[in-house]
């Protein structure tokens, strides 16, 4: 049994700022099952925009770079290609690595897990050439490789946007992204740089099925009334060989349930400080609620603050002063996003 006094589960914005914060008044082990830090940073070749605290003007992967260096400077050790299996309601882990399986007892533990994307069922959905928006995204960015020569969008929140526009990018002929409701979900400066491609974005607009044999070879809308519904003698046929689904993120929350953690729907039940129901463990990032990646940071930065003073590692006066400024930033992010939504 190996003991630590935190173990950050999910290298991602959320887990490494968390890493970085606590690294230098507690032992910190980060676990991830992938084999380099940052988790969906390393497929974003945007840059960010925002302000200066967030990495404003770097490039997603850049900046996975340089919070992996902080945690690192802060003294937090990593297990890269490690899956945690199990965790029990005394923060016992369950670890298996690239040669051994391992149990770490922590006296913290931060999920910082991330989100999973949603399914949508339609018929011809189990056909290859239909993919999450994500599988797109890593094919295209880490691994340099089209889905196809020609695709569909469906969905029109940032992911589906911000995707969209790098396969195009990427080369990839787009005949429509197509959003079920009667205006686009994301940020319209997303939606913008994605029309300026050429790509159409249908709203009020849904796919009906798609077709082919063995593979995708054609896609279906139709226009849609209120209710969701497709409107009779609306359909169109577009010839496509991929298809990738935007249809939102969940909380990946299947560990936080294996340790018992109440939750509401697949978002674990947290306090303002992001602890859950079962004490010591703490939820950050899109594991505690989906937002985006300059939240996760601020997520990440408020769980190892509160979890360095509750092991008394950290001063409770300067830890209620740096929390309250992360609770501030983070409802600051929170307000402009309405706003930008609201474009």
């Amino acid at each position: 049994m190996n003991d630590v006094d935190i173990l950050v589960i999910g290298a991602g914005p959320a887990g490494l700022a968390a890493a970085a914060a606590a690294g230098t008044r507690a032992s910190v082990l980060v676990a991830d099952e992938h084999g380099a830090p940052g988790g969906q940073l390393r497929k974003q070749i945007h840059k960010f925009f925002g302000s200066s605290r967030h990495f404003a003007g770097k490039r997603g992967f850049a900046i996975a770079w340089e919070l992996e260096a902080q945690a690192r400077a802060a003294g937090a050790e990593f297990a890269l290609n490690t899956v945690v299996y199990s965790l029990q309601p005394d923060l016992t882990a369950s670890l298996a690595g690239p040669d051994d399986t391992r149990h770490v007892r922590a006296q913290r533990v931060i999920l910082a897990t991330g989100a999973s994307e949603n399914a949508v069922a339609f018929p011809g959905w189990t056909l290859p050439g239909v993919m999450t928006a994500g599988a797109a995204q890593t094919l295209v960015n880490l691994h340099r490789v089209l889905p196809g020569r020609r695709g569909l969008i469906v969905g029109s929140g940032n992911v589906g946007l911000v995707v969209g526009f790098q396969l195009a990018q990427a080369g990839a002929d787009l005949a429509a992204l197509v959003e079920i409701r009667p205006q686009v979900g994301g940020y319209s400066v997303h939606a913008g740089k994605l029309r300026r491609t050429g790509v159409p974005i249908l709203t009020s607009s849904l796919l009906t099925r798609a077709g082919g044999a063995g593979r995708v070879q054609s896609a279906v809308i139709a226009r849609c009334g209120a209710d969701g519904q497709p409107l009779a003698a609306t359909e169109r046929a577009f010839a496509v060989d991929f298809i990738c689904l935007a249809a939102g993120l969940h909380p990946a929350s299947e560990l936080a349930r294996m340790a018992g953690c109440d939750c509401r729907g697949d978002t674990p039940i947290h306090s303002p400080e992001l602890e859950t129901t079962v004490p010591g463990l703490y939820v950050a990032g899109d594991a505690a609620g989906v937002e985006e990646a300059s939240s996760a940071m601020e997520e990440g930065k408020l769980a190892a603050t509160h979890a360095l003073v509750s092991l008394g590692r950290l001063d409770k006066r300067l830890g209620l002063k740096d929390m309250a400024a992360c609770r501030d930033v983070l409802a600051q992010l929170r307000g402009e996003r309405r706003l930008e939504a609201g474009a």
